[in-house]
């Protein structure tokens, strides 16, 4: 409403402006170029309705056209950001699933020497790895940062532990092979270096008779 009122103030001013510069202007041959320009002003006072209506649709179909593209925007950046993550964690339980089966691979390999020849197995196998890509076994020592390696006694097939060799000494004290010697943790590292054929820098033993 107060548009509406606004604009008819001022074809009412422009008006009584025209009129008065009409009486002011003596020459006739001026008259006319005056009154054509005062037509075209009072014209496009009129019009200035339509041209502020059109003017406004113009301005709101740019807000929503921006905010519809920020939208836009924002929702393609949260769909690459989940589909990185997703991306990612696919990537973990890839890289975890892969190094699983190396250990239980590298446990298979190690532990039917090492019951042999030094009554101990393989319980568990911790591999870091410098990537998480492109893992295979052929290519394990390359990516290798260190293996831990943890040591267990070794069972019979009826789960039962080995029994241990008794020595007595001359006080009658009993001694078992342990107390005698600790275990040859560097003759396991270098068991496991012949066996995967992993630089034994990289071997880290971990369990009975300590770590090295």
């Amino acid at each position: 409403m107060a548009v509406l009122i606004e604009w008819v103030t001022q074809i009412i001013i422009f008006l009584l402006l025209a009129s008065v510069v009409d009486l002011l202007i003596p020459s006739k041959s001026m008259k006319k170029y005056v009154k054509l320009t005062v037509g075209l002003i009072l014209i496009l006072i009129f019009l200035k309705p339509v041209f502020y209506v059109f003017d406004m649709d113009v301005k709101q179909t740019l807000e929503r056209s921006f905010m519809q593209l920020e939208e836009e925007q924002e929702q393609v950046t949260e769909t690459e950001n989940l589909l990185k993550k997703q991306k990612n964690e696919i990537q973990d339980s890839q890289h975890a699933y892969i190094l699983e089966e190396m250990a239980v691979q590298l446990k298979k390999t190690a532990n039917k020497s090492l019951e042999q020849k030094y009554e101990q197995k393989a319980a568990d196998i911790d591999l870091q790895m410098s990537q998480k890509t492109n893992l295979t076994y052929e290519n394990l020592n390359d990516h290798l940062e260190q293996v831990d390696v943890t040591l267990q006694k070794a069972q019979d097939e009826e789960g039962v532990e080995a029994v241990e060799d008794i020595v007595i000494d001359s006080e009658g004290n009993r001694v078992s092979d342990k107390d005698e010697a600790a275990i040859d943790l560097q003759g396991i590292k270098k068991l496991l270096h012949n066996v995967w054929d992993i630089d034994k820098e990289k071997i880290t033993i971990i369990g009975e008779g300590g770590s090295s």
